[in-house]
This record gives structure tokens, sequence and C-alpha cells, in this order.
């Protein structure tokens, strides 16, 4: 992670940047500035991720600069340092997602604590970014995996019979799920459920759910099996799970019991 130290007040900026040991909060690179101008031109030509900015500068202040960096839609988040705890001022910042407000004076180790959260609140943001990324990607690979496998042969009726099957075959499944379904048929989670809903009008899950309780409500009525028993035949390894579902579909008036 690359830092710019933005402050008018060039002693303070390059104490700042020479007395924090900036490795310890995963910063590679730490640029200074003395003005808003020069900071802007160092975000042009370099790769910074955070901005450690004063607002209260001549000129643009700090607020105009991150307004600015919000404009160009760049990348970059901004904790800022001032010796006011100005109303205005923060919330200003808030409204252009500052990640923090640190009052000066402040020790470095609290400048440095809320670097490495703004650093790991990046590395989280640029994850999640990269597994959309490769979430896409892997459904793309499963559409084409499921035109080689079943080419356009399936009708949409088709296939829900074939995957209502596989349901009431595996009934007793316990992690039977529509995540585990979709996969296995080579189709998109949300496309399996939006196709069930067309076609059966009920979601995969509750289909799930139906095709337990029509096995569960006859063995418990005539059969000799204790509920746990029954759970357990139908893929509830939990009792209390069960006994919730069963109640909250209302299927049958009476009371469960061990």
């Amino acid at each position: 992670m690359n830092l710019l130290i933005v402050n008018d007040e060039i002693l303070t900026a390059e104490t700042m940047k020479e007395d924090i040991i900036w490795e310890d909060y995963e910063i590679v690179q730490v640029f200074t500035a003395y003005d808003a101008e020069q900071a802007k031109q160092i975000i042009l030509e370099k790769k910074v991720d955070i901005i450690l900015c004063d607002i209260e500068m001549p000129g643009e202040n700090g607020i105009e600069l991150l307004r600015w960096v919000r404009q160009k839609n760049l990348e970059i988040e901004c904790i800022f340092l001032t010796c006011h705890a100005n109303f205005i001022y923060a919330k200003e910042a808030i409204s252009l997602s500052c990640q923090d407000y640190i009052l000066l004076p402040a020790r470095n180790e609290d400048i440095g604590s809320a670097i490495a959260k703004v650093v790991e609140r990046i590395y989280r943001k640029r994850d999640d970014i990269r597994f959309q990324k490769l979430g896409k990607e892997f459904v793309r690979e499963r559409i084409k995996n499921s035109d080689e496998k079943f080419g356009d042969k399936r009708r949409p009726d088709e296939a829900i019979k074939e995957v209502s099957d596989y349901i009431r075959e595996h009934i007793d499944d316990q992690g039977l799920s529509v995540n585990v379904i979709a996969e296995k048929f080579y189709f998109h989670p949300v496309y399996l459920n939006r196709l069930f809903r067309k076609e059966m009008d009920v979601s995969v899950g509750q289909f799930i759910i139906n095709c337990r309780m029509d096995i569960a409500v006859p063995l418990l009525i005539d059969s000799n099996l204790s509920i746990k028993e029954i759970a357990e035949q139908v893929g509830y390894k939990n009792y209390s799970n069960f006994h919730s579902i069963f109640r909250k579909n209302h299927l049958i008036d009476f009371q469960l019991s061990l």
C-alpha cells in the first residue's frame, strides 16, 4: 500500500513520514505534499492508496481535495487530521466516505492504528471485487459446461423433473440445498430458483421442505418410529430444526414430542 501525507506544515509532514514505522502498518511507500495542488499532481503520477490529510490548509483545504478525488472516481481512501473538532467538517468528511477523522495532537501509534484499519478495509474490499469476478467466471464456465453436457435439448420442464427426481432420491441428505443441487446440474442457484418458481410455483428450498414433510407426516401418524428417527429419515439430524420447520409449515395440528 502507498500513502500520501498532505500537510501545509512541511516539518510536521516530514516528521510524520520519518518517525512512524510505516512498514508495521503494511505501507510500502510514503509520499508527502504540502498543498492540495501538489497532492493532486502526485495522485495523478503515482499509485496512491490512502491519503492522510490535514483539513485546514491555504488555498484548497482537505475536504476540497477529497471531493476532487471522488469526482475523479479514484479508488483512494482518506483519513483526515485536524486540530479542531468542527462538526461541519466532520459532516462533509462523512458524506465523502472519509474513513477516519483524527484530532491532533495524536500519538503516532493512534495514527498507525487508524492506517492499519483502512489497509485492512482496502484488502477486504479488493478481495470482494476479486471474488465477484471469479464468481462471474465460474458462472460462465458452468453455463459452458452445461451447454456441452446437455446442449439445447433440455426444456425447462425436463430440467425441473430431473432436479425434482434427484431431490426426492436424496431427501435424507442433510446437506441437500439449492447451491449443492445447482452445482450438480450446472445451473446458477439464482437461475435454478427462478426456474423452479416458474414451473413449480415454489423455491427449491421450499420444494425440499415440502418433499420432506410429505414423507414425515404419514410416518408420524402411522409408524412406531420416534420423532428423532423420522427427522433423520427426512434429512434433519437435529431434532429441533425438524420441529421448528414442521411447526412453521402448519402441516398437521398435533404436538410433536420425543
